[in-house]
């Protein structure tokens, strides 16, 4: 049986200075801060997570602040650029938003879209599409309300080493649809209404190197635990190096990396980011998985006092 998909769980980055990133994806973007915790492999540094108001797969985000530290290469082997869905009219609030704040963007049109591509503090690729599809996000804050705001992922484009490989695992492993060529670029399509397209680029470039600017991995979601597993067999079978299934706490993963070099996870939608905390107080304190608890007076000692603040 063929498995499928329903598109993209959540997108990692690595960034500098954390009071920075909260202050460009909540302050100037209007995203939520879901959650604050710390990098369950090095607990020393933040991780956090920014979506829409309910922290729905498909929405988030997620970041690892890595301040003095060095700049990364984006190229082959990564996410290239993270697109975010807006609501249909919106385009225009942002092109005066982004002049307001004095951050550079350009227009561009691709696969029939007008997108407003622009950069994050730290150098990662990002760009606006206007999409009817997807919930609209009822998170309110910094100026940015329901009419404007960021409704999720409306997608990425990935760097390859192997494009043809991967085009390959997007149709074949991940159960995508291919449903374009345009230029240098192939689009897919998975099942989802938000996080659901992805633009293969078909052209190799440089390499990308690991650092502050660049993509860490992109999940990709799975329903609940049970088809975790499937999806963990379903990819060994078909050639993939998997790993052992890891605990996150707001979900559980896998990862693999592609034969293009870009590193993927599954993660399942369950248990969410509600259930350490209410839906109402999310994001509001560092919160810690059980084995970290006891340590937690030395890694508040140890991290960057961060606050969420509008940005005028």
């Amino acid at each position: 049986m063929k498995k499928q998909t329903a598109g993209i769980h959540h997108i990692t980055a690595i960034v500098g200075h954390p009071q920075e990133n909260i202050d460009f994806y909540a302050g100037v973007l209007g995203l939520r801060l879901v959650k604050q915790t710390v990098n369950f492999d090095d607990p020393g540094t933040y991780h956090l997570y920014f979506g829409d108001g309910g922290g729905k797969p498909g929405t988030i985000i997620t970041f690892f602040p890595w301040t003095n530290a060095y700049p990364g290469q984006i190229g082959d082997g990564q996410v290239g650029v993270t697109t975010f869905a807006v609501p249909p009219g919106s385009l225009g609030f942002w092109v005066n938003r982004f002049a307001t704040f004095s951050i550079p963007f350009k227009k561009e049109e691709r696969f029939g879209e007008q997108v407003i591509q622009f950069d994050d503090p730290h150098g990662l690729h990002l760009e606006l599409v206007e999409r009817a599809e997807g919930e609209q996000n009822n998170w309110t804050f910094s100026g940015v309300t329901p009419e404007f705001a960021i409704k999720g992922f409306g997608g990425a484009t990935l760097y390859s080493s192997r494009p043809e490989e991967t085009a390959k695992t997007l149709t074949n492993v991940m159960g995508f649809e291919l449903v374009g060529r345009e230029g240098d670029y192939t689009r897919f399509k998975a099942t989802a209404d938000i996080g659901n397209i992805i633009d293969l680029k078909m052209v190799t470039g440089v390499s990308g190197s690991m650092g502050v600017g660049t993509v860490h991995h992109i999940a990709w979601r799975a329903k609940d635990d049970a088809d975790h597993l499937e999806w963990q067999q379903y990819a060994m079978n078909l050639g993939q190096h998997v790993t052992e299934v890891k605990d996150r706490n707001y979900f559980n993963a896998l990862y693999f990396r592609e034969s293009g070099e870009i590193l993927f996870e599954i993660a399942t939608d369950p248990p969410g980011f509600a259930h350490d905390e209410t839906l109402e107080t999310m994001g509001t304190k560092l919160m810690l998985p059980r084995q970290f608890e006891p340590h937690r007076e030395q890694l508040i000692n140890s991290l960057i006092p961060i606050q969420v603040r509008p940005i005028d």
